[in-house]
């Protein structure tokens, strides 16, 4: 099977909203809604990416900044594409282009209690931060 990332488009958003609804860890909320995710690609164009297996999406994840931090949100593999290395090939097409930007520091949000996703991320070389809480409230 011969994969390739690419790009995510407004095209794409029914097909990733759907693998990440199947993929455990990754949380969809009211900000993960298609015209939010266009407003996203948007904002952030080029950043997110879909990784393809012909002309199925088999992984995808978010990019994008605020001009000062890089965030990466959803990262997700099909799991019979797992472990061919399509997560860090992700992550590190967006940490490549992110710092070509000027973003020298890149953040993600992980569920408290996704140990799965942890052992991916830190061993990915991501360090978890003991001395900051995330802290949200609505608009």
């Amino acid at each position: 099977m011969a994969t390739f990332i690419s790009p995510m488009t407004e095209g794409d958003l029914e097909a990733v909203l759907a693998l990440w609804l199947d993929t455990e860890g990754v949380g969809l909320n009211e900000s993960d809604t298609p015209d939010q995710l266009k407003h996203y690609l948007n904002r952030n164009p080029g950043l997110s990416l879909v990784v393809r297996d012909d002309q199925q999406i088999v992984g995808a994840i978010l990019c994008g900044h605020d001009g000062r931090r890089g965030y990466l949100h959803h990262l997700a593999v099909v799991p019979e594409y797992r472990k061919r290395g399509l997560g860090r090939q992700q992550v590190a097409t967006c940490l490549a282009t992110l710092r070509e930007m000027g973003i020298l520091k890149c953040n993600i949000f992980l569920y408290a209690d996704n140990e799965l996703g942890e052992r991916f991320w830190t061993s990915c070389g991501w360090s978890k931060r003991s001395d900051l809480q995330v802290l949200q409230r609505v608009c």
